[in-house]
């Protein structure tokens, strides 16, 4: 299953150079306000070094990363869902993302001004998620409206729908975000359908100047008080370095340039990174002569359902797995190895796959 996240922000604050610094594709930034026609899809390799030292131990004609899909849309603007701006019609792109990166200008730039005659990241954060509030309203309100016809004439389920609906409505209502309501579990599957955008989860990246890559400055300090407590992610990226060193094809060179930044690694790890503990996402490995392959899950899966990441086969023929923990094949050094010392267990339908865990489906269709 890959990874998708929607990238949302005000216009200036750097989302496009954030998309082509972790991107293989190249999107087109502009200093013009409003100047983007379609939103630029994506993809990047999910970096994770246990694909090579498992490489080592067992070659393979190939390594296949897992990927992220990212969904650039063109910026937002105070008023948006009234019509100002276009960021708001390409809302739509990122209904079924799993996630948002919402980008937030941390800098100063006198040749790029902001809309709001100053930087303030605080305030932006508060104006693209009321136009993702205005957004979800609408959705509400007109699911509302559908069911309200349904309970009229005599549908028991739509009056628990309704009643759902009516607390979702008061609770945008009051400028407060969809994934912030307290509600039990399942009564947020009456919503499902609509897939909201201000209950997707969110990270936050502060987009500073290159001097403080390695530190934040007063502009991040502000964002990261204001959501102290609140189950989210920062991370801190000069977008404009970033760039820079992603157009670089000398590995060495952009060790260096990330190291002159007092930085240790690409901001896009980080990121990928932050959007993993946010979403609770873990990587289980399949290895093989012909190939050596990261899959991604999520939460609590079992190994059945993490089969069928593979293939719908292999999930509706499930019989075991067999699992050899990623520290043990690395201690072992070999499939055969793992075997003799006892280290190769036989789970069933139940077995809750981990981080790490190499495996091998037994199935039967």
């Amino acid at each position: 299953m890959a990874l998708q996240c929607g990238i949302v922000g005000l216009t200036n604050s750097g989302k496009t150079t954030i998309f082509n610094c972790m991107s293989n594709t190249r999107a087109q930034s502009s200093a013009a306000a409003f100047s983007a026609s379609k939103s630029n899809v994506g993809m990047v390799r999910v970096p994770d070094n246990r694909l090579y030292e498992l490489a080592r131990l067992q070659p393979a004609q190939k390594i296949v990363h897992t990927t992220i899909e990212f969904i650039d849309i063109p910026g937002l603007a105070k008023g948006a869902s009234a019509g100002a701006g276009v960021g708001n019609k390409f809302l739509a792109d990122i209904r079924n993302t799993d996630a948002l990166i919402h980008v937030l200008r941390c800098f100063d730039n006198d040749s790029l001004p902001h809309m709001d005659g100053s930087v303030n990241p605080v305030r932006d954060m508060e104006t693209v998620d009321l136009e993702l509030q205005v957004r979800d309203l609408e959705s509400v309100e007109k699911k509302l409206v559908k069911t309200e016809k349904l309970v009229k004439i005599g549908d028991k389920a739509a009056g628990k729908t309704m009643e759902v609906l009516q607390l979702f409505r008061e609770h945008l209502e009051s400028f407060q975000s969809a994934r912030t309501i307290e509600i039990d579990v399942r009564d947020r599957q009456h919503v499902a359908d609509l897939f909201l955008l201000s209950a997707k989860p969110v990270i936050y990246i502060c987009n500073v100047d290159e001097a403080s890559a390695g530190t934040g400055n007063s502009y991040s300090d502000q964002v990261k008080k204001v959501l102290e407590g609140q189950d989210t992610e920062v991370v801190v990226i000069a977008a404009e370095a970033e760039a820079e060193i992603a157009e670089l094809d000398n590995e060495e060179e952009r060790l260096d340039y990330l190291n002159d930044a007092g930085l240790n690694e690409p901001g896009v790890n980080k990121l990928i990174r932050s959007a993993y503990r946010l979403l609770q996402l873990k990587t289980f490995f399949t290895i093989g002569p012909k190939e050596i392959r990261a899959w991604t899950i999520s939460g609590e899966m079992t190994a059945p359902v993490a089969a069928g990441v593979i293939h719908s086969d292999l999930e509706r023929g499930f019989i075991r797995a067999e699992v050899i923990k990623y520290d043990d094949f690395v201690t072992l050094c070999s499939e055969a190895a793992c075997r003799e010392k006892g280290k190769i267990a036989i789970e069933g339908r139940n077995y809750i796959v981990q981080d790490g865990d190499l495996l091998n489906i037994r199935f039967n269709v």
